[in-house]
């Protein structure tokens, strides 16, 4: 009996324990951000969190058995890490975009549909033009928390000794929300290891990560050359894109003759930076559903492709000084361990898409068997290269020098995933293999060869 007292006594506890436990859970699920159906899509616009989803729930974890080394016999000896900037607010031109769009709706949108009622009574257009790009505080937290997570993925290499002993060199573009990234990264790294008193430095060097501004042949062939994204333009126009325009139109009951093209593109852009700025599925969200949103997605791939990726050959070849540097950084660093000790254990490099998308192109990664265009946007549901997955906001490609018991090895990752090279079917090969694999372009690939622009003769008159 005394027993069956205690079990009856003790179940009203274990009940009230495990409703406790209920009541947390859900709170802890409220406390989540809501996701917009459409966030994968967001393209150059996406949070690293939906590449990353594990982050949501630990934003400092680190996937071992994916980040470790290629086996436990080798250990690490130089990093080098090619960075995007991290979240930022829209640039002028995009904003002055979105506010065209929230005077239409406010002024002549009509329906029922609450979140219709919730923009035109209490959202307002707070994006200023004074923004311009600018990094925000969730894109600093972006780089701190990648800082984080590297020194805990490669503690031998991001770490306080390196950094005292001037063996981790932080170079940045010249651009506001690079500078301030990196400082971002810096600062994540000295709250990490809780060091006072310790000045980084970073240099600014637009050489290598805005290489496309300096390439003659890329500005004049395809940056000023109206016909250089003429894929995009056709596509702007199609029967896909007719349908998202009609569909905006249904849903705000407006005449389809003002939904244009760039309305519908600044409805995208509106729910893109609510959620990554403020973690809001914001009302604006419900003007476009996933149907409209792989369209969306794959106008924007279009553009990567044709402007900074495999649609024309200089757009990968204007990289070339960013491969050769990080070559040269990787050989250097083969050579000081052959002949003695590594002096620069890391280079950490920041800059922008426009800078991780031509390296990976030029070294193939992301290259889809037919070229994507305007008219086969239904053969490529499952293309490789997707904007969205390549180059988020902090996207990074980290290339691992490794000493190994057979030599050297290298192993390259894409936002903190493994990534085999092309034509090479090994996660982490021979050092030398990459190299005989990329020698084409280690032996050519000149960059000044490349971005001059041809010379006009002038041509003879008679007097």
């Amino acid at each position: 009996m005394k027993s069956i007292t205690f079990l009856s006594r003790n179940r009203y506890f274990l009940v009230a324990a495990l409703s406790m436990v209920m009541v947390r859970a859900s709170y802890c699920k409220l406390m989540k951000p809501a996701i917009p159906a459409i966030a994968t899509y967001f393209g150059t616009k996406c949070r690293y969190e939906e590449v990353n989803p594990h982050l949501m729930d630990n934003i400092l974890f680190v996937n071992k058995s994916l980040m470790g080394p290629p086996s436990p016999d080798c250990r690490a000896v130089h990093l080098i890490a090619v960075i995007r900037h991290g979240t930022r607010y829209p640039t002028v031109k995009n904003i002055k975009r979105m506010a065209r769009l929230c005077d239409l709706v406010k002024a002549e949108a009509t329906g029922p549909d609450w979140w219709l009622h919730d923009i035109k009574n209490n959202w307002r257009m707070w994006y200023t033009e004074d923004m311009d790009g600018k990094l925000v505080e969730k894109g600093k937290n972006d780089l701190r928390h990648l800082a984080v997570r590297l020194a805990e993925t490669f503690p031998s290499l991001i770490s306080e000794e390196n950094l005292r002993g001037n063996r981790m060199e932080f170079i940045t573009s010249s651009k506001h929300r690079c500078v301030d990234s990196i400082k971002a990264f810096q600062e994540g790294l000295l709250q990490h290891w809780d060091v006072r008193g310790v000045g980084f430095k970073h240099y600014v060097n637009d050489s290598l990560m805005r290489f496309f501004e300096q390439c003659q042949r890329y500005v004049e062939d395809v940056e000023n050359n109206k016909t250089a994204l003429k894929e995009v333009e056709v596509f702007k126009s199609s029967v896909e894109m007719e349908e998202v325009r009609r569909r905006m139109a249904s849903r705000l009951q407006i005449p389809l003759s003002q939904i244009t093209t760039d309305l519908v593109e600044a409805a995208f852009f509106l729910c893109s930076y609510e959620f990554a700025i403020k973690s809001e599925n914001s009302p604006w969200c419900n003007l476009l559903d996933e149907v409209d949103a792989e369209v969306l997605e794959y106008k924007n791939d279009l553009k990567q492709y044709w402007k900074r990726a495999y649609g024309h050959d200089i757009n990968r070849k204007s990289s070339c000084s960013l491969f050769h540097d990080l070559f040269r950084r990787l050989d250097q660093a083969s050579y000081d361990y052959r002949f003695g000790e590594v002096t620069k254990a890391v280079s950490i490099q920041v800059g922008h898409a426009e800078t991780l998308l031509p390296l990976l192109s030029l070294m193939g990664f992301f290259r889809d068997e037919t070229p994507l265009t305007a008219e086969n946007f239904s053969q490529q549901h499952n293309r490789k290269f997707r904007t969205s997955w390549m180059v988020p906001y902090a996207a990074n490609l980290l290339f691992v020098l490794y000493e190994c018991s057979d030599g050297l090895r290298l192993q390259f990752f894409i936002n903190e995933k493994p990534m085999t090279f092309p034509k090479i079917n090994h996660s982490a090969p021979l050092y030398e293999t990459v190299r005989n694999h990329l020698s084409d372009l280690l032996d050519g690939c000149d960059f000044k060869k490349e971005c001059e622009l041809p010379r006009v003769r002038p041509t003879k008159t008679e007097l």
